[in-house]
């Protein structure tokens, strides 16, 4: 230990990567709702790839990062947009989807059921909050099982869903072709 002070660190542990490092990198890109993968961390501040997933591991389990698997073997880390972040302002909690909002979007159904279906509709925002690049087969397989609105097949449920999330605040629903839904915040 008297040698790496010598050297001119105090730090026991040279080499160390701090947490505001991992967060650097985040900050520092260009297109700010790409999420990175580990190997943009691992390149970015020439550590290994074991450093690289304990930190960003850590930023998960401190709230500060929200991470998705995305194949068999690959995941992505992304800093969650609220509504103070897409605002400008730092990240904090992002309030619920404006009652208003639910309130205007045509769905079927009447009593229950159309209560029912609101609640999926609200289920699915969060979900795309919380994912902001999620597909069709995400929502059917995280958010229908829990959320059926009373649709007994989970095409019924998404034909009704998907028109009504897409004019909520914030959603980005995909273009002609294309399968990836976004949430840009708002």
């Amino acid at each position: 230990m008297a040698q790496r002070r010598e050297q001119g660190t105090d730090d026991p542990r040279p080499g160390r990567v701090p947490l505001e490092s991992v967060l650097a990198v985040f900050d520092e890109r260009d297109d700010l709702a790409r999420p990175l993968t580990a190997t943009d961390v691992m390149e970015s501040l020439d550590c290994s790839r074991r450093t690289a997933h304990n930190k960003l591991n850590e930023l998960v389990e401190e709230d500060v990062l929200k991470t998705r698997k995305v194949g068999s073997r690959s995941r992505v880390w992304w800093i969650p947009i609220t509504d103070d972040t897409a605002a400008g302002g730092s990240p904090g909690d992002a309030d619920a989807i404006p009652e208003t909002a639910v309130g205007e979007i045509d769905l079927p159904g009447t009593g229950k059921t159309l209560e029912a279906r609101k609640d999926a509709l609200v289920a699915s925002y969060e979900y795309l909050k919380e994912y902001p690049e999620a597909k069709k087969s995400d929502f059917l397989q995280d958010v229908f099982p829990e959320h059926p609105a009373e649709y007994e097949t989970a095409e019924g449920w998404w034909n009704a869903i998907q028109p009504a999330l897409a004019k909520l605040p914030g959603v980005d629903p995909p273009a002609e072709r294309e399968h990836v839904w976004h949430f840009l915040g708002g």
